[in-house]
């Protein structure tokens, strides 16, 4: 029983991108590893840019500096 959490930048992923995540992360474990699409499941975060941290900062300020 797979389970994947997918995290992205709360940046307007649309429902159809999401749909499409989905579907695409579980023909791949279908595809790769055999696993059953009916037991996979597959989590998706929306992470806002300031709970996002690289280089010692948040990725808002982050892409500010570049």
């Amino acid at each position: 029983m797979p389970y994947v959490n997918i995290k992205v930048a709360n940046e307007g992923v649309t429902r159809d991108q999401k749909t499409q995540l989905i579907k695409g992360v579980t023909g791949l474990l279908r595809d790769v590893l055999g696993k059953d699409p009916a037991t996979t499941f597959v989590v998706i975060d929306e992470v806002e840019l300031t709970d996002w941290g690289i280089g010692g900062m948040n990725v808002e300020d982050w892409r500010k500096q570049s």
